[in-house]
């Protein structure tokens, strides 16, 4: 195999894998105007004694929060945004 090759075939792998990556964790594909509005969603994980550190909109279109659970355990949790189901927890 030649240099040139080996490499095409390295930058190949590498963005096949980081296209994975991006697209990782569940998908929702409810439309934005039936989601649960952010404050009152993270308001109510809290009340379940939920510390959020970050909240983000996934790539698949879900909610989903790191941070720590009641008992202080360390968590990564997807939810559909409109009926604020678990879809994937971490």
């Amino acid at each position: 195999m030649t240099t040139l090759s080996f490499k095409s075939l390295a930058l190949a792998v590498t963005a096949l894998a980081l296209s994975g990556a991006a697209v990782a964790g569940p998908k929702c594909s409810q439309p934005k105007e039936k989601w649960m509005p952010e404050a009152t969603f993270k308001s109510q994980l809290e009340q379940q004694g939920y510390q959020i550190k970050t909240f983000k909109v996934s790539g698949g279109q879900c909610y989903e929060i790191y941070g720590f659970d009641k008992a202080g355990k360390k968590v990564e949790i997807y939810f559909d945004p409109v009926t604020a189901a678990v879809l994937e927890s971490k």
